[in-house]
């Protein structure tokens, strides 16, 4: 006598879970184990993983013909999230656990030979994707399904202790909650940095305003330096963002077991040898997000700029303008989360020298450099900052600058005026809005007019400079109208930092 058992679980793709529908069936005929529906490698696997699971924890294997569907068939199915509730399927349609005991519940997690549930990544989507009053998880990923907060929860460490309790053999295990984790390691202070004024201020303008910042120079002139302490002045995640942030983080498998909501702002610096796949996403069934989608709601650091694929920085363009990445393949389409605040860093030249008399590049080599970044990609910089190397007198015997506390302080209430007008930061004010919140006075409107004519701005970094001088009132306190004096420093700001004529001089 055949029977049919259907058990809840879901898959990721992306940073999105999808529901399973994981149909099993036991029949009549040879004992054999198939599955179907669009499994993957790992998930063809599970016919292992199960059978000697539930073999190790004391349960008698069915030997009929047992064949699971893992509905929709449309969408393929990733990794070995999907075992826990293959094997409960098996186990009611063999009557070994009854049908009544599963209904309202949902199943995710991997299992091992000797019968125990592990932790699989992507359990913030995968829980959050299950229509199901009760979730069942390892036991290492039930703080990460609790943040979805809308299951209730009951983590298992082996298979047994689970059967136990569908049977109403045992009570539901009772695992103590972990300790509470450490915090987030330190952030670096801005004060361990002397001198470099003007980069310091474009740094402070960065983060009150979102505007993408290029820092230009030598080799130890700090560019990496004020980089790396770009998150402690930045304000905390929203809600919202947090549980995005935590989303992607948990998709990537980057969430260790403890550890609640990624509150603070990412930082994500990848090495210049980086894929365009890699910091896009993509690239294997499971749409895996990259590097853009990591960096959501934080810091994308681009070190030594100019040693990146061209490629792989062009591909950083649209997602620049709109906040999010579409990866397209055969089977599926994919919108990946992509709204960060980009820092890079670059050398002048080849050498790394770049001034005169001290560069040692020949005329093509600097050229060849210079148009590794397309000027596309260049006019997405709000702020593009000479660093030369600080004085000595300053690296010795000066004094650290204004502490990130400080400086966090007026960024934060930059940042509550930009809420004030409706969005999180000023580089995300609709080019539309900028005559009512960011009129010219005759000044500033010819200052700009001039720019326009010699060619010094585009379309679209007259929209730019309007928000960078806006944020710059904003950091000052001023009201009305933006004068010239906020329009020339962020025309002064965004000066190009390798002009072809000077690369030629």
């Amino acid at each position: 006598m055949s029977k049919l058992a259907v058990v809840s679980s879901a898959t990721v793709l992306g940073v999105e879970g999808r529901a399973v529908r994981v149909e099993v069936h036991v029949g009549q005929g040879l004992p054999a184990f198939t599955i179907v529906g669009l499994p993957d490698a790992a998930c063809r696997e599970a016919r292992d993983r199960v059978r000697a699971a539930i073999a190790t924890s004391g349960l008698s294997w069915p030997l009929q013909r047992i064949t699971v569907n893992l509905a929709p068939s449309s969408l393929r199915k990733v990794g070995g999230g999907l075992d826990l509730a293959i094997a409960i399927g098996v186990l009611v349609a063999d009557d070994k656990v009854g049908a009544a005991a599963v209904t309202g519940m949902g199943f995710v997690g991997e299992l091992g030979l000797d019968g125990t549930v592990q932790p699989v990544a992507g359990t913030v989507p995968l829980v959050d994707a299950l229509d199901a009053d009760v979730v069942v998880v390892a036991r290492d990923s039930a703080e990460e399904a609790r943040l979805v907060d809308r299951h209730v929860v009951r983590p298992v460490s082996t298979l047994t202790e689970l059967v136990k309790a569908l049977k109403g053999e045992e009570p539901w295990p009772e695992h103590p909650r972990p300790a509470s984790p450490p915090g987030p390691p330190p952030v670096p202070d801005l004060t361990d940095v002397r001198g470099q004024p003007v980069a310091r201020h474009a740094l402070e303008l960065a983060a009150a305003g979102g505007h993408n910042l290029l820092f230009v120079g030598p080799p130890g002139a700090g560019k990496t330096m004020l980089a790396q302490r770009l998150p402690g002045i930045l304000p905390p995640l929203t809600p919202e963002e947090a549980l995005l942030t935590t989303r992607v983080h948990s998709a990537a498998g980057l969430i260790r077991p403890g550890f609640g909501l990624v509150a603070a702002p990412p930082f994500r610096a990848p090495h210049h040898s980086s894929s365009m796949v890699s910091l896009v996403g993509g690239g294997t069934a499971t749409m895996r997000p990259g590097e853009l989608s990591l960096a959501a709601g934080g810091v994308l650091f681009l070190d030594e700029l100019g040693e990146f694929q061209p490629s792989a920085l062009d591909a950083l363009r649209q997602p620049i303008e709109e906040g999010c990445v579409r990866v397209s393949r055969a089977r599926a389409t994919i919108t990946l989360p992509a709204r960060f605040l980009l820092v890079a860093a670059m050398n002048p030249c080849p050498c790394g020298q770049g001034g005169p008399g001290e560069c040692t590049c020949t005329d093509t080599a600097r050229l060849r450099y210079r148009r590794r970044l397309s000027a596309p990609l260049l006019d997405r910089f709000d702020l593009r900052v000479d660093v030369a190397r600080p004085d000595v007198d300053e690296l010795l015997r000066g004094r650290g600058g204004e502490p990130s506390a400080t400086v966090r302080e007026r960024v934060l209430a930059a940042r509550a005026r930009a809420a004030a007008r409706g969005v999180t930061s000023n580089a995300r004010l609709p080019a539309e809005r900028l005559e009512t919140e960011a009129p010219l006075t005759p000044g500033a409107l010819t200052m700009i007019e001039t720019s326009l004519r010699q060619g010094r701005l585009s379309a679209r970094g007259l929209a730019r400079i309007r928000r960078v001088a806006l944020t710059v009132a904003d950091l000052a306190g001023l009201e009305g109208p933006l004068r010239a004096e906020e329009i020339g420093q962020a025309l002064a700001l965004r000066q190009d930092p390798m002009p072809l004529d000077r690369a030629v001089a």
